[in-house]
């Protein structure tokens, strides 16, 4: 009780209670308390997009470590698709109040004038640059030239950053103005590479090499998405049917745990259920409310999916330390040994958890995410929790709590969070015309398309 009521106090000193009105009757179902800790974990993982920023592009770094042992390597390493998520956040801290319009402007032509001029490859941009040079990093040994994915998580955020701003002041509809053109470049339609389904890679050194036909269904439905909705290198419907859902293929197998049916079929050795991810990447900005088509109902898919997530942790068919209802969620994240893409599995499931797990699953599991969030934050939070907000990952029954920060974890945390709340992040996406006509296009049902 004492927690909750100092929390509620640093909550009404940030100023954060003006922002009420536009709370979602989700959110303010909370007790004070709840939404006093939400308040406080959310601005503290804002912060890593802000304040943990690389200085010349103004993008998130790859990644952050805030320890002594391991130093930090490649801190001018940054990422186009934590990037993009994290203009979304940095939308998110904007209309908050967390930072001033004028200092959220400036990082923002700061950002837009890095994307410009940095290193692309038919519009798209690479998976990693060095942020002082603008040059790429290599991913891989082949992944050195423009990656299709990540740039797609950019330019949902970089959309939503055109709708924030275009009916605001001139210097505001010019920075608008400036997304809309890198969102226009990019060249989805020769990302086909002469065939119905798109393409992750391609580099200038060594082409096609990687050879990365993207179907479903993972985290890259956004992609097609994008791909249907450009106005100047768009494609066509059976790109997205035979591609993506390789002409229905897309349903066959599906996934699901128990009682817990998916339409679905998680690729890979994921069994019951893909990493948790999957439900979050492309629905930062693409609201799953009500959004169906003839494979799926998206809303349904994504509360199943993170249902399967929950209930294998509490079901712990693995005895591992400390798993139940109010620690769970499985992604892909650091791990004890190196990076791994955790899941409901008996394969996968290596005893770690992923904080971005559960809480970028507030939308879908509103109650099983804030139960998580008060128990890491009232009774862990000493191990857990550092000056960007929770960790990466941790493994109570290995003893290992590794106090590093990776950017594709960090921002679906914020912008789903902020989902929840006010639904800011889906309202802009989904208010953008070429969106709502490439869902037509594909054959999309949504609330927004009425």
């Amino acid at each position: 009780m004492k927690e909750g009521l100092v929390c509620l106090m640093l909550l009404m000193i940030s100023g954060c209670t003006v922002q009420k009105q536009r709370e979602s009757d989700a959110f303010l179902v909370m007790d004070a308390g709840d939404r006093a800790i939400f308040d406080t974990v959310q601005r503290a993982t804002f912060r890593y997009f802000w304040d943990g920023a690389e200085p010349v592009s103004g993008l998130a770094r790859e990644r952050l470590h805030n320890d002594h042992v391991y130093p930090q390597k490649d801190s001018t390493v940054v990422t186009s698709g934590g990037g993009g998520f994290g203009v979304m956040a940095l939308i998110a801290g904007m209309d908050r109040g967390w930072i001033s319009r004028r200092d959220a402007l400036s990082r923002f032509d700061r950002i837009l004038r890095f994307l410009e001029t940095s290193d692309r490859f038919h519009g798209a941009w690479p998976h990693w640059w060095q942020g002082e040079t603008g040059r790429v990093k290599p991913f891989s040994r082949y992944d050195d030239g423009g990656d299709l994915v990540e740039s797609s998580f950019m330019v949902q955020g970089l959309l939503c950053l055109r709708q924030y701003l275009k009916d605001g002041t001139s210097e505001e509809r010019a920075l608008a103005s400036r997304a809309d053109k890198l969102w226009k470049e990019v060249e989805f339609d020769w990302y086909r590479n002469g065939q119905d389904v798109l393409y992750w890679h391609w580099s200038p050194n060594v082409g096609w090499r990687m050879n990365f036909a993207v179907r479903g269904y993972n985290e890259c439905l956004i992609m097609y998405v994008l791909a249907a909705s450009s106005p100047t290198h768009g494609v066509s419907p059976d790109v997205y049917h035979k591609g993506w859902a390789q002409q229905g293929k897309i349903n066959e197998n599906p996934s699901g745990y128990g009682d817990v049916k998916l339409r679905m079929h998680h690729q890979g050795d994921a069994e019951n259920a893909g990493p948790l991810f999957w439900a979050h990447y492309s629905y930062l900005g693409l609201d799953p409310r009500g959004l169906k088509d003839r494979y799926a109902d998206y809303w349904k898919e994504n509360v199943g999916h993170t249902t399967i997530h929950y209930r294998w942790c509490v079901e712990n068919p693995k005895g591992f330390k400390g798993y139940g209802a109010q620690s769970w969620g499985l992604t892909s994240s650091y791990s004890i040994k190196g990076y791994a893409g955790h899941a409901p599995s008996m394969k996968r499931d290596l005893g770690v958890i992923s904080p971005t797990a559960a809480l970028s699953s507030f939308p879908y599991t509103p109650q099983w995410s804030m139960d998580a969030l008060r128990n890491w934050y009232q009774h862990h939070r000493e191990k857990l929790l550092g000056p960007y907000g929770f960790y990466d990952a941790f493994s109570e029954s290995a003893d290992w709590y590794l106090p590093r920060y990776l950017a594709i974890d960090q921002g679906p945390i914020v912008v789903m969070m902020e989902n929840h709340r006010s639904g800011l992040l889906w309202k802009l996406f989904m208010s953008c015309p070429e969106i709502q006509q490439g869902l037509r296009k594909l054959g999309f049902e949504s609330p927004w398309l009425k």
